[in-house]
């Protein structure tokens, strides 16, 4: 064979072989890259302990309001004692409500979450009240508004990414009281808020009943009703009660009790709260009330605690729990 018929073969052969060197590494490669994404997705699922189990059921449907709380209220202290001498700050709750309800405040609500958790943790319902007037700018006597909500909204991250524009904006502060709507709504009642964010229907409707609210200016209601998302029945990945398989809402909450498995509740009046107790079987006698449960104790917690601190326990606990999504999946976020 001719020298130079000899080296074109070896350079062949040694192309051949680098190709398939690089061909066996660039498979390893994607392989462990695989497994590295695989990996990280199983992660993400079990990173904080706790999955959503049922979700989208018309029955977990979670509205959140506005309110704007009236100067002449009959204001009364803890212990129910009238008190005369409050001072509202009606102009800043009236800037700040028509601000959330613009065009800019509704378009960063139903973004919030879209850059950090791949979804909306808020959507805007199709009627919506919504503002279109010029909003003022903030003065010495107006600048400072309080806002008492729910641990729900605090807890997603909502105001932290929606109040620094409305500040910077317009020249106001607001200031946050959260606790579960049945505190929140209380803290108002003793002219301790200007405004209210909260999600209770049925405790919304009292408010306004006994004189608490009033109807701004350009919107028809007291209750401005314009965001929701869904409350979720989150638990263990293994799922003794078997709620994946449930047909409703209510289905999975009566599987939770036939099998006695561990269920965290808010047991504080929240929003979240009354509409838990409206999903256990009539026969249970479940109620916001903690002496109505007192025969379930060996497996339903009564934590009188927050949304996020509640998530915490049902984590721990290996429990059921049920949370508005946009508070679980910061929760979730946090968690990793």
């Amino acid at each position: 064979m001719k020298r130079s018929a000899w080296k074109k073969r070896v350079k062949l052969a040694g192309a051949l072989i680098a190709a398939g060197l690089l061909c066996a590494f660039a498979l390893s490669a994607c392989g462990q890259a695989s497994n590295s994404d695989s990996s990280a997705k199983d992660a993400s699922k079990s990173s904080s302990g706790l999955e959503i189990l049922f979700e989208q059921d018309d029955g977990l449907i979670n509205n959140y309001t506005l309110i704007a709380v009236n100067p002449k209220a009959p204001f009364a202290d803890a212990d129910g004692k009238a008190v005369s001498d409050v001072k509202l700050n009606a102009t800043g709750a009236q800037a700040f409500i028509d601000w959330m309800l613009s065009d800019e405040g509704i378009e960063l609500a139903k973004n919030y979450g879209v850059d950090t958790y791949g979804q909306a943790l808020f959507s805007i319902k199709d009627n919506a009240p919504h503002y279109t007037g010029d909003i003022p700018k903030a003065t010495d006597e107006t600048k400072t508004v309080r806002l008492s909500t729910t641990t729900s909204v605090n807890d997603s991250g909502l105001l932290d990414a929606l109040l620094p524009t409305f500040e910077n904006e317009y020249g106001y502060k607001v200031e946050v009281y959260s606790a579960g709507t049945g505190k929140a709504i209380a803290n108002a009642k003793n002219g301790n808020a200007d405004a209210i964010l909260v999600h209770s229907k049925s405790q919304e409707e009292s408010f306004i009943k006994d004189g608490f609210a009033y109807t701004l200016p350009g919107f028809d209601s007291e209750r401005l009703t314009y965001m929701y998302n869904y409350f979720v029945l989150c638990g263990p990945a293994d799922d003794p009660a078997g709620v994946k398989d449930a047909s409703s809402a209510k289905d999975a909450f009566a599987k939770i009790a036939d099998s006695k498995s561990k269920f965290v509740s808010r047991g504080d009046k929240s929003g979240t709260h009354t509409k838990e107790v409206s999903l256990w079987p009539e026969s249970l006698g479940i109620t916001t009330d903690a002496d109505s449960v007192a025969n379930y104790t060996d497996w339903y917690i009564y934590s009188n605690a927050g949304m996020g601190d509640c998530l915490t326990m049902a984590k721990e606990q290996g429990a059921y729990i049920l949370s508005d999504k946009a508070t679980y999946l910061s929760f979730t976020a946090n968690q990793k």
